[in-house]
């Protein structure tokens, strides 16, 4: 009888255990009962922003890839910095880079007019980024929801190389996706993103300068807006993608094939190394390029949330709830 007890007990601990485990996955009803209307209200709110300017698609879409990069998706990204705080904002990869701030505060202010304090800005982030890609043609996936907010944010985590840099080689991609439990397809698929969306000329001069693996022509148009002096026109803008900056398309590595990715860290992806045969499939076959960046985002989208009772549900997502 006590050994039969003790079985009972030891298999009742794994039932919980595995309960526990299980509630603090993500899921795409995680609101269906508690804000029913969460989904529309996004959307109206992205496609409002996205209308006034197309290039904030992209810029929707890279704030959610900013912040599950650097220590997972818990909005860390957003938190703005105080006289005694420093958050991630100005660290090197996001410092006058990344934006759509305000656009996630709109759609949060009407969150919470639907459903005060129930939904994180860490979802709302996901849910924008899918919406945004959806908006210009892009493919749509079921986005898993239950993140929760985090109440700091690492300007040294943001600085540590976690995020690529424009500079980046195949290995260092690679390496730095892996460590975030992204492999090489995944990484190939959401580079796939800079189909849509503009680049800093300080991002890509040293690239249409001084490489040779680049296309001529598109290196003189480059040049013509972007000087080879540092420091001069740092912030004029080009497309990442020369075809069809307006649309998410497979376009992006039609280009690399031709030579005519903006970045070093796109053309690097197609310069006779491991990624050259992905890119090739993916510039011939479009289904497949936006099968594989919909998996990938939802891998993305699962870098280490915060659930359960972990973090909080921020008020405003530029504040944590202790200031506010």
């Amino acid at each position: 009888m006590g050994a039969h007890s003790c079985l009972l007990a030891v298999a009742l601990l794994l039932v919980v255990a595995f309960a526990g485990k299980s509630s603090a996955q993500l899921s795409t009803n995680f609101y269906s009962k508690s804000c029913p209307k969460l989904l529309t209200t996004v959307r109206s709110a992205v496609k409002s922003a996205v209308s006034r300017e197309r290039r904030m698609a992209a810029s929707l879409l890279r704030l959610h890839f900013h912040d599950c990069f650097v220590n997972g998706c818990d909005g860390s990204i957003l938190l703005d910095d105080t006289p005694t705080f420093t958050g991630e904002q100005t660290a090197r990869p996001n410092n006058r880079s990344v934006r759509g701030f305000e656009v996630i505060d709109d759609i949060k202010s009407k969150v919470e007019k639907v459903c005060p304090g129930i939904v994180s800005c860490a979802d709302i982030l996901a849910i924008a980024a899918r919406d945004s890609t959806v908006l210009v043609k892009g493919p749509n996936w079921k986005v898993r929801l239950g993140r929760r907010d985090s109440k700091t944010a690492s300007l040294a985590a943001a600085n540590s190389g976690v995020i690529p840099p424009p500079t980046a080689t195949l290995n260092e991609l690679i390496t730095r996706f892996q460590a975030r439990g992204l492999s090489a397809k995944d990484m190939v698929a959401l580079s796939g993103s800079h189909t849509i969306g503009q680049a800093r000329c300080v991002t890509f001069r040293a690239r249409i300068y001084n490489e040779t693996n680049i296309n001529s022509n598109f290196a003189r148009t480059r040049q013509e807006r972007c000087p080879s002096a540092a420091n001069s026109g740092d912030d004029r803008l080009a497309p990442l993608d020369v075809k069809t900056a307006a649309f998410f398309d497979n376009k992006y590595y039609k280009n690399l094939v031709k030579q005519k990715g903006l970045l070093h860290s796109d053309q690097i992806l197609f310069d006779g190394g491991s990624a050259d045969s992905l890119v090739r499939s993916y510039s011939k076959n479009p289904k497949a390029f936006a099968a594989d960046f919909a998996a990938a985002m939802i891998k993305m989208g699962n870098i280490d949330p915060l659930t359960g009772s972990q973090g909080e549900i921020r008020k405003k997502c530029g504040r944590p709830n202790s200031s506010s």
